[in-house]
């Protein structure tokens, strides 16, 4: 499993940090998993949250760039891509992931990386924060984005950090 090693983070106060949820629709029940993973954790940060769902993992980017572009001070980008029979899945999975990267870094604004490429519904399932789950990337997401949100702040204000 690719948690091993995984930063443990507590207490960080996302006061005043909004952050847009923008969620894929496909494989519902990986992806509510991951929905609810991160609402938790940004609920446990304090964040002001919006959720926007879109159809699939393609979509990701243009709206976390929308989301960047309406005032939102980051985005966590939730999806599902299921390995399958075909070269869909490599095209898909590159699309979105460079994406997402391409509309952080022109952005200046941090994108939470929730988008799980699996071979089996297994693998998302484990990943989901299910209770029965090993690991909950939803919830990961959020916090990185949250934490990144607040490392730029520090950086831009370097007098204001004790």
């Amino acid at each position: 499993m690719s948690g091993e090693g995984a930063p443990t983070t507590t207490d960080i106060d996302g006061t005043g940090v909004r952050v847009t949820v923008v969620s894929g629709t496909w494989h519902t029940k990986i992806a509510e998993g991951l929905l609810s993973g991160a609402l938790r954790a940004l609920e446990a940060m304090n964040a002001t949250v919006t959720v926007v769902r879109v159809p699939g993992s393609f979509e990701l980017p243009v709206v976390a760039k929308a989301a960047l572009e309406n005032g939102a001070d980051a985005v966590v980008a939730l999806g599902v891509i299921i390995r399958g029979g075909t070269p869909h899945f490599e095209y898909v999975s590159d699309a979105a992931t460079s994406g997402l990267t391409r509309v952080a870094i022109d952005a200046g604004k941090p994108v939470g990386f929730g988008l799980l490429t699996l071979d089996d519904e297994q693998q998302g399932i484990d990943r989901a924060g299910y209770p029965e789950s090993k690991e909950d990337k939803g919830a990961e997401a959020a916090t990185a984005a949250v934490e990144t949100v607040l490392t730029l702040r520090a950086i831009a204000a370097p007098a204001l950090v004790s």
